[in-house]
């Protein structure tokens, strides 16, 4: 591969690139989603703007250090040799910078929140960060990466009660847990699926991870187990929640979504991948989320 013998002054497109920003769709809608769930769906504008720019600030940190951690293993790995830094598009320096500009921002923003997020927002940073280093340790990555997405929709309800001094009567913290709980096993397994590209690759280069330890065929399965498991979650959630006839729907699409996820992937068939990964579960965050909403603003007395 030709590449730059310095690097390019890098725009806005490739930051984007460089952190995947179109992938906040995982996350973000269970955060929000959690937030209308504690508010009875009033939440106050200026939290809801702070709760979106803290999650997409977090996320942004986590990415950009994952990309900066792993550089010399992307330029090293055919498949992921094309990213910024490998590139050269985006220098280190810059991918740093990026880092702890959003590491400020998302720590500013928990302050700005309330007192509780404050206290809580280094180490849920660190939590984040330290999943970049979870690859060459343990085959758990898959999980790491799973709580970390997982504390989005919980990280959100304890902002709506720190913000506003308490949450929507009758409701408690165990109830953003069974979100955070199934998010964390939905994220945990699609990511099983994703690394069965690397398998060959991981292996060779001393990295953990679920493939690499049992192999393609026993990963699917595995991460179809943890789907399931993650299915569960979400319908335990909307019934502690109360919602009922839009959310319902939107568990029935979320369970095809899943299902044809898996029909997308055979071991050694991994041609559509990117539809299995981006397409099938971005679209089940959004449609969950609006299938939520419905019932809040709609069907909900």
């Amino acid at each position: 591969m030709n590449v730059p013998s310095m690097p390019v002054k890098p725009g806005l497109r490739d930051f984007a690139s460089l952190v995947k920003f179109s992938h906040s769709v995982f996350a973000l809608p269970f955060a929000l989603l959690s937030l209308l769930v504690a508010t009875a769906g009033r939440p106050p504008w200026p939290l809801l703007a702070l709760v979106v720019v803290a999650a997409v600030a977090a996320r942004t940190a986590a990415m950009a250090y994952n990309r900066l951690r792993d550089a010399a293993i992307d330029a090293a790995n055919p498949r992921t040799a094309s990213r910024e830094i490998p590139r050269r598009v985006i220098s280190r320096r810059a991918a740093g910078r990026l880092t702890f500009a959003a590491s400020v921002v998302f720590v500013g923003v928990a302050v700005a929140i309330g007192p509780t997020c404050g206290l809580a927002a280094l180490p849920v940073l660190a939590w984040l960060l330290a999943y970049s280093h979870m690859k060459h340790w343990t085959a758990a990555c898959h999980l790491w990466l799973g709580v970390a997405l997982g504390l989005a929709p919980i990280a959100a309800w304890i902002a709506a009660a720190d913000h506003t001094g308490g949450v929507a009567a009758g409701t408690s913290l165990w109830m953003p847990l069974l979100l955070g709980g199934a998010v964390a096993l939905w994220v945990a397994g699609f990511d099983v699926l994703y690394a069965c590209q690397d398998e060959a690759f991981d292996r060779a280069h001393g990295l953990h991870s679920i493939p690499a330890a049992i192999g393609a065929p026993a990963a699917m399965w595995l991460a179809r187990g943890l789907h399931a498991t993650a299915f569960s979650g979400f319908a335990a959630f909307g019934v502690a929640a109360g919602l009922q006839r839009g959310y319902l729907m939107a568990l029935v699409a979320a369970a095809g979504l899943l299902i044809w996820q898996h029909r997308l992937l055979r071991p050694g068939d991994l041609r559509r991948i990117h539809t299995a990964f981006f397409t099938a579960n971005g679209t089940l965050s959004v449609v969950i989320l609006v299938g939520g909403c419905v019932d809040l603003y709609l069907w909900r007395p």
